[in-house]
């Protein structure tokens, strides 16, 4: 399983894929990817500080949210779900796809001990293989729920299987509470899970240097 940092994935490659505006609380979105026989699953994370919550992503006027990829999702045909409220983990032992179902949540991969909500988003077209989009819409938990609370810096908000080699990318808006309660903001967050050109090069470079000590 690979895991990556949308900040930063070595030094002197820097910023790969970040804008709009954050608070310092927040600090970036990393991802991990596994593949099978399904595709590539990634499992998508807002990183923030140690204490914090991540409470909502949403879109709005200003800032639409969308996730999107090359060539669509995978939605498994039997049982599959939109959110991880709706997500039976018995179930997956009958229908394994269920495992590589492409979902949204807020920190939770099913739905034991899940109180999330999601409000004004239509999952018409994603249920069906296609982008997620809204510009009034959200998922959310409430700071009441152990779910918006941070494991390791980190707060899963989704899981997205692509066909092999395919990317997952688009912009989030998120919003929490800081250790001590006060709130914290990020508009228009974009993440790709494609390398950028300078780490592809940068990691030529790795392989090029790792042969010749080799020699």
């Amino acid at each position: 399983m690979k895991k990556i940092n949308v900040l930063v994935l070595t030094a002197g490659v820097g910023t790969l894929i970040f804008a709009g505006a954050a608070s310092a609380d927040f600090q970036s979105i990393s991802w991990t990817m596994s593949s099978s026989s399904y595709g590539d699953t990634y499992q998508i994370f807002a990183d923030i500080d140690a204490g914090n919550q991540l409470n909502a992503v949403y879109g709005d006027g200003t800032n639409a949210l969308t996730i999107s990829s090359d060539n669509g999702f995978y939605q498994t045909p039997a049982f599959g779900v939109d959110t991880t409220f709706s997500l039976n983990p018995a179930l997956i032992a009958v229908f394994p796809s269920l495992a590589y179902d492409s979902w949204v949540t807020i920190g939770l991969e099913d739905n034991v001990g899940n109180n999330m909500l999601n409000i004004g988003i239509d999952f018409t077209n994603f249920n069906s293989g296609g982008s997620l989009w809204t510009d009034n819409g959200s998922w959310f938990a409430t700071p009441d729920d152990a779910q918006v609370m941070e494991v390791n810096g980190q707060v899963l908000i989704g899981q997205f299987t692509v066909a092999a080699g395919d990317h997952v990318f688009g912009s989030v808006n998120m919003q929490g509470k800081n250790a001590d309660l006060s709130n914290w903001n990020a508009d228009g967050i974009t993440f790709d899970t494609a390398p950028a050109p300078g780490a592809i090069a940068l990691l030529g470079l790795a392989g090029i240097a790792t042969r010749r000590r080799r020699k």
